[in-house]
């Protein structure tokens, strides 16, 4: 599937009858331009339609692209009700299409690339960030040792441990130096809150884009792209999607935009939505949670922006404008941390 689509479709279909219930070939695969990570692509069959998520080629970043740990989650959900694609069979022999991948059943219903929800009506855009919100609570809730996944994490420290783990991945892929960012990161270092021993199954990626819904109805069908996900705070997850509040509208975000008139919450209101749902008065830490977003997302899409420069990115010319945005959100966080807002 990184060319040769006639040689690897027969490869899929042999490994596929032998470990998906039902497959029929012969298949075909068209690639998703989404998945800057890991490459998606639809796989029409005889037996129907499925998708597949595979390792990019090259050289990986340690920790980065953990397609097995995305399969792994699928399959724990798969028993706690909450709305995720059904995973059906993982592949860690490289052989067979050039890199590790896994099979999921495919979802239909809308994908939203904007979040300001242009092609609805005003009144049909509340109910969207709504299920969104009902969606996050729901995850955070989950009893992570009931569905097997007590140890998909590592207990307590999360944003230490993060904070860490992401600097080492900027660093790694870093090809300019960036003033805000490493403002930012000696800021979020010297500002890590004292753990409070909140746990839950994080997403670690949850905006509109990552989510299907019904064709017809503001319902949460699947969450997708679990790449990030891990046993962490939950509060990283609602800060994260917060974030796009922020950001400017061509990088997917709601910043400058008028949410009153498009009958979209503000971020106080989603953030209080969320506090009902889940039981408590407030979030502590908003700015460093908001900065620590920022921080996170910059160093996955400089990441990002590196492998174009490799020749391994999923998307070349939109990776390209993921390193261009870099210094936009440095300088947007580093504005919150200013601003205490």
């Amino acid at each position: 599937m990184n060319g040769a689509f006639p040689e690897d479709a027969r490869a899929l279909d042999i490994w596929a009858n032998a470990h998906v219930e039902g497959w029929r070939g012969p298949s075909r695969a068209k690639k998703f331009a989404t998945g800057q990570s890991n490459p998606t692509y639809l796989i029409e069959a005889a037996s129907g339609r499925y998708v597949l998520r595979r390792k990019p080629p090259g050289k990986l970043l340690k920790s980065a692209h953990m397609i097995e740990r995305e399969f792994r989650v699928l399959k724990a959900l798969e028993g706690t009700g909450f709305p995720a694609p059904r995973a059906l069979a993982l592949c860690e022999d490289e052989s067979v299409i050039g890199t590790a991948f896994y099979l999921m059943a495919n979802v239909d219903g809308r994908i939203f690339w904007d979040p300001a929800l242009p092609d609805l009506p005003r009144e049909g855009r509340r109910p969207i960030y709504d299920a969104m919100n009902e969606g996050l609570a729901k995850l955070h809730a989950i009893d992570v040792s009931a569905a097997g996944l007590s140890d998909y994490g590592k207990p307590g420290s999360y944003f230490a441990r993060q904070l860490q783990r992401w600097t080492e991945q900027y660093r790694a892929s870093e090809t300019e130096t960036v003033d805000d960012m490493d403002r930012l990161i000696v800021w979020l270092a010297s500002h890590v809150p004292a753990d409070d021993g909140r746990v839950a199954l994080v997403h670690g990626d949850w905006r509109i884009d990552n989510m299907i819904f019904d064709a017809d109805k503001p319902r949460l069908l699947a969450v997708l792209d679990w790449e990030l996900s891990t046993l962490g705070h939950p509060f990283a997850d609602l800060a994260y999607q917060c974030m796009y509040w922020r950001m400017p509208n061509a990088s997917n975000g709601l910043g400058g935009l008028d949410r009153a008139a498009l009958g979209i919450p503000t971020e106080a209101e989603y953030v209080a939505a969320y506090c009902r749902r889940a039981g408590l008065d407030s979030i502590p830490d908003w700015t460093f949670l908001i900065a620590f977003s920022f921080f996170r997302i910059i160093a996955i899409a400089q990441g990002v922006y590196k492998r174009s420069l490799d020749g391994n990115a999923s998307n070349p010319e939109r990776a390209r404008q993921y390193g261009k945005a870099v210094p936009m959100m440095a300088g947007l966080a580093m504005e919150a941390v200013e601003t205490g807002v």
